[in-house]
């Protein structure tokens, strides 16, 4: 398991532990402040984030490993992120006393048309702090009155993003407070992808599981090539099948969805000899 499963979840899964989604933002007042900040402040500091992720990006090697010695603990302590498949975001829906549909801050820093693709879940209702957070965002669900849902609906909206090829992350604002599960790719301007993938500044971790392909049962209909949000699937044209790049798989299981076969599986990364340490 991951090193966030020991620290946070007393050996089992961490973010499917309920007192991390517990913590009451009303009083928690410095941890209320971090999400409103990080909400209202998001366009405005991620261009310059940029910058300076683009200027390590082609320093020499020594500046890059101080880069990341220095920001990788500040990384863990205040926010980061993790793919969860879809039959363990509903295992979080199921003890999640408050579901909240709310906009996509990646989405409205790229310009990205809106259609409710993330979901705040908590075990304690934050609707005040959560309107705070997104008051002048006008596109997307209605942050005036907070569109709550259902364990039902929210499932249905897994369910639609996976379906556009988006995974399934949850996130921590203030470690190990976890709000949010963002449904995101690159295409849709996720910039926890983006920093991770492009840049190999580590926002978002690898998940729980890895994607395996079960080759008798695939039927070769290359799917799961077009699904994968993360690449880590290409097309073995003289095997004529696809295959999964393990070290590129970051677990999300959005490939699943896409084969009609059921020719892949997931696999618990930590007993998989081949990725069992790499996160």
């Amino acid at each position: 398991m991951c090193e966030f499963c020991v620290q946070h979840g007393d050996g089992k899964k961490w973010y499917l532990e309920a007192s991390n989604y517990a913590y009451d933002l009303t009083s928690d007042l410095k941890r209320r402040e971090y999400v409103v900040d990080f909400v209202q402040g998001f366009s405005k500091r991620m261009p310059g984030n940029v910058k300076l992720l683009e200027v390590v990006k082609t320093s020499p090697r020594p500046v890059q490993r101080i880069f990341r010695a220095l920001t990788l603990p500040h990384q863990k302590k205040y926010h980061y992120g993790q793919p969860v498949p879809i039959e363990e975001c509903e295992q979080i829906f199921d003890f999640a006393t408050s579901i909240v549909q709310v906009p996509c801050v990646c989405r409205d820093f790229a310009g990205m048309p809106e259609r409710g693709y993330c979901i705040a879940m908590t075990v304690t209702p934050q609707d005040e702090a959560l309107a705070e957070a997104f008051s002048g965002y006008t596109d997307g669900p209605d942050t005036s009155v907070l569109q709550r849902l259902t364990r039902e609906e929210a499932s249905a909206v897994l369910r639609r993003c996976e379906d556009e090829g988006l995974m399934h992350s949850v996130w921590t604002f203030g470690t190990p407070f976890i709000t949010a599960i963002c449904n995101c790719n690159l295409d849709a301007g996720c910039m926890a992808m983006r920093t991770t993938l492009e840049f190999d500044h580590k926002t978002m971790w690898k998940g729980e599981y890895v994607a395996r392909m079960n080759d008798e049962t695939c039927r070769s209909c290359r799917a799961c090539v077009e699904r994968c949000p993360f690449s880590a699937i290409s097309w073995d044209a003289d095997a004529g099948l696809p295959v999964i790049d393990l070290h590129a798989c970051y677990g999300c299981g959005i490939c699943r969805s896409a084969c009609r076969f059921d020719a892949i599986a997931l696999t618990d990364r930590a007993k998989d000899p081949a990725v069992a340490n790499d996160w």
